[in-house]
């Protein structure tokens, strides 16, 4: 018996090394990863940037703690701050701290408002992480079953229904922001409408709230912009970021600007492990080779090239309802629940992903080239023509 706690249900391989978008397993075969560890490596596997700045970073220092300046997390959040438009950030060790973080922040403003009880709203179908906040303000009673009582101060509003959100916005004056995710992920990839979105900003303005977007997995290039709402004609004032930041190093951020961007003061949060030297020196590896490589190009081209490729065959489009996404962020929903299409992709030597039943998640690196889509978008239409 695993001394692990029986917390995944892990499928039957494990992986000694990878290449680029391949991975390799220890019985040797070669598979093409299509889900880039959950939208985490974006630059694939074994990068040579990403290896060469640990290798450097790792022979000086790995860790100093916050009680000191430390030269690469300046560093990293002048270049992260510059991308996202944002006046400064804060560093965690994952995407459910970078939230964490936000919660806090807009707390605080609350309060210093003068609002006793502040809330945020959240949408439906939303997903912010799996610690007691965040659980809380994610939409799926699933997830949250069993970890009761939940964190209190959140209020629940329909995607893309901008009455709703009216109706909020008037009769409830313990309100201080929304938090949403541009894309929802595990809600199914669902981008939100953009005139939605813009209609969120305007409200926000009207009532003095704080916008906070989650972009844990649609940021960091994977949606066709660095961040998916440079494409959207709107700013937020929070914005925070994990998955693809890192390439695999643990890391997220919280970032901010305008007022936010002046709430969290000395000793009001901290992290004793976030933004270390190892972590900021790799980060700034992908950001940097992210716009120097123009990935964020590449995600758009590529992932509509894998959405055509997917429509022009005939059997695999019979069985899908939509796909849905931006970039290299897709959601193939099928008429029936396909969790079943996991294994049968890994028995295929593909690796992809099921969320929200019946959608089948991609989310490969961004560094895919045409002929690598081709292969990814011809090896899910057979596991759908099978599937059929």
């Amino acid at each position: 018996m695993s001394a692990l706690m029986q917390t995944y249900a892990r499928l039957p391989v494990t992986f000694s090394h990878g290449e680029g978008v391949y991975l390799y397993a220890t019985n040797g075969r070669r598979y093409l990863d299509g889900i880039a560890g959950i939208g985490v490596n974006g630059l694939g596997h074994a990068h040579p940037a990403v290896t060469a700045a640990i290798r450097e970073q790792a022979d000086k220092l790995v860790h100093s703690s916050n009680l000191y300046r430390i030269e690469a997390q300046e560093q990293l959040a002048t270049e992260l701050t510059r991308v996202a438009g944002m006046d400064n950030c804060f560093f965690g060790n994952s995407g459910a701290e970078a939230n964490e973080a936000a919660i806090k922040l807009a707390r605080l403003y609350g309060h210093r408002r003068g609002i006793e009880r502040p809330a945020i709203v959240v949408l439906e179908g939303a997903f912010h992480g799996r610690t007691l906040a965040t659980l809380s303000a994610t939409g799926n009673r699933k997830i949250q079953a069993g970890f009761e009582p939940l964190v209190a101060g959140f209020v629940r509003a329909p995607r893309d229904d901008v009455d709703a959100l009216r109706q909020i916005a008037a009769n409830n004056p313990d309100v201080v922001a929304v938090m949403a995710e541009p894309i929802q992920g595990e809600g199914g990839v669902h981008p939100l409408a953009a005139d939605y979105l813009q209609a969120v900003r305007q409200i926000c303005d009207e009532k003095d709230w704080l916008l906070i977007l989650d972009e844990v997995q649609c940021g960091n290039a994977r949606s066709g912009t660095y961040f998916a709402y440079q494409g959207l004609e709107l700013v937020p004032d929070v914005v925070t970021t994990a998955k693809g930041l890192g390439n695999g190093v643990p890391i997220g951020a919280c970032l901010a600007r305008g007022p936010a961007a002046g709430v969290l003061g000395a000793g009001q949060h901290g992290s004793t492990y976030g933004g270390n030297p190892l972590v900021c020196a790799a980060s700034l590896a992908v950001l940097r080779t992210i716009e120097q490589q123009h990935l964020a190009d590449n995600a758009r081209e590529m992932g509509q090239l894998i959405a055509d490729s997917l429509v022009a065959d005939r059997v695999s489009a019979g069985q899908i309802v939509e796909i849905r996404g931006r970039g290299l962020m897709l959601g193939i929903e099928l008429r029936r629940d396909c969790a079943e299409l996991v294994q049968r992709g890994l028995d295929a030597g593909l690796l992809i992903n099921v969320t929200a039943g019946n959608t089948l998640r991609l989310l490969p690196p961004l560094i895919i080239n045409a002929s690598e889509a081709r292969e990814l978008a011809a090896g899910v239409a057979a596991l759908i023509h099978d599937f059929a």
